[in-house]
């Protein structure tokens, strides 16, 4: 294979931009909104204080104000990107929170005044899998029969007792058993996953990459531990430092568990953002395009492209 197809830019990976170019023949753009959702291990359903990683803003950190109606978060938002690109159209995307933990009701008052806006091709939203029980899931099936509908997952991994260490509060056969209902309704997902998460070792973020390149998925996304300031994991690090993931380290789990993921699915990120004023660690994360200059380099390096090991070694 002399060039991977699925790039526009001599990627060895399935790149976003070329999804979004291929199927909108547009420049595309996220705008990144806050519903002003909140999350059952927040409110004391399962648990409280949220997944220890995050911060107040639920993973929304860079989403609207959520003082403003989603109509001004979006008009605020697209105007700021329609100056870099004049032409561009847009995902409304969903961030912060759980956004299918509410009512069929204020579901619908949520994502439907988007369907038919202008410049708006499709709608993303961000959730976690105990929050898509059969009712919402049918919902869902019904927005997507009125629009382009992405589900983003949060997974984060497979291994449960990590998943009880940072106070996800449901475990993974309640994400497999999420992700069959909504491919049973033939509705787009991507799946979130994180690198570094507290005492994981290389070989078991691996065997999470592995495990969600086997299943019926369409986008993931792979992010770094962020260390935020004034989170549970901060508390957590002060009083017993636990490893980090170098940056060589990153780059190289990376590069071996794109390895593993099949040639169709969308890798839509590779690191992630943080509000740089709130970053503790790691702090080389910060210089985000040198990291994905180097995740390419070394796939060039090692001869690797997405999926090369998918047949092998399993």
């Amino acid at each position: 294979m002399n060039q991977f197809p699925y790039s526009l830019d001599n990627k060895r990976y399935h790149t976003y931009n070329y999804f979004l170019k291929t199927k909108y023949k547009s420049k595309i753009a996220k705008v990144s909104l806050n519903a002003g959702f909140t999350c059952p291990n927040r409110d004391g359903t399962c648990g409280t204080g949220g997944c220890i990683f995050c911060s107040q803003n639920g993973s929304g950190d860079f989403a609207g104000n959520i003082n403003d109606s989603l109509q001004e978060q979006f008009n605020k938002i697209s105007q700021v990107m329609r100056k870099k690109w004049p032409q561009c159209q847009f995902i409304a995307y969903f961030q912060a929170n759980t956004n299918t933990y509410g009512s069929i009701d204020k579901l619908k008052k949520t994502f439907e005044p988007f369907i038919n806006k202008k410049d708006v091709v499709a709608i993303a939203i961000a959730t976690r899998p105990d929050c898509l029980n059969d009712d919402i899931c049918d919902y869902l099936y019904e927005l997507s029969q009125k629009c382009d509908l992405y589900i983003e997952l949060g997974l984060q991994t497979i291994h449960d007792q990590t998943a009880t260490l940072i106070n996800r509060g449901h475990d993974y056969q309640t994400f497999v058993a999420a992700v069959q209902r909504l491919r049973q309704r033939q509705i787009n997902i991507c799946v979130h996953i994180i690198n570094g998460l507290p005492y994981e070792t290389y070989d078991m973020m691996l065997e999470t990459a592995k495990a969600v390149g086997q299943m019926d998925i369409q986008g993931l996304k792979i992010h770094n531990l962020f260390i935020l300031k004034n989170t549970k994991i901060y508390q957590m690090y002060q009083e017993k430092p636990f490893p980090l993931l170098s940056r060589d380290e990153y780059i190289s789990l990376v590069v071996e568990q794109l390895s593993y993921i099949p040639h169709h699915i969308v890798i839509e990120r590779l690191t992630g953002d943080a509000p740089i004023q709130d970053l503790f660690e790691p702090l080389w994360s910060i210089k985000k395009v040198t990291i994905l200059n180097d995740i390419d380099k070394l796939m060039r390096l090692k001869n690797i492209y997405q999926g090369d090991k998918i047949n092998k070694n399993l």
